[in-house]
């Protein structure tokens, strides 16, 4: 069973948001996604300054298994990257949800979100195995 923080809201393609106190939100992919792609070996982050539409591909992570892309939930522009899944892609697979985020985005405020889902809805999810 995989772990689904409450606090955090979800996409159909499997990445987590986490609101930040200061507007900023924080992405990375679920603890299903990380476990499906298996050990993780490659990531490549967007460059800081750039501007994502929600849906928008931004990140390219290999694993063992397959390389992946993860895309961006929300409209924005990345503010932040996670410089240690660069040199230890592994953290992706340790703790998806704490040191294994991907990037930070400030979000527009047309940013939509509308396809965010919350901890119950994504379960549903996996369980339907969409």
């Amino acid at each position: 069973m995989s772990n689904i923080p409450d606090e955090l809201q979800y996409t159909k393609s499997h990445e987590w948001v986490r609101h930040n106190e200061d507007g900023t939100v924080s992405v990375g992919i679920t603890d299903h996604a990380q476990d499906l792609l298996g050990d993780m070996v490659y990531v490549e982050l967007p460059e800081p300054g750039r501007q994502l539409g929600a849906g928008d591909e931004c990140v390219v992570v290999e694993s063992v298994k397959a390389a992946s892309d993860v895309y961006s939930p929300l409209s924005g522009e990345v503010v932040d990257v996670n410089d240690a899944v660069v040199d230890s892609p592994e953290l992706v697979n340790q703790d998806p949800y704490g040191e294994g985020w991907l990037f930070r985005l400030q979000p527009r405020e047309d940013g939509a979100g509308e396809e965010l889902m919350g901890a119950g809805e994504y379960q549903e999810l996996l369980e339907s195995g969409d």
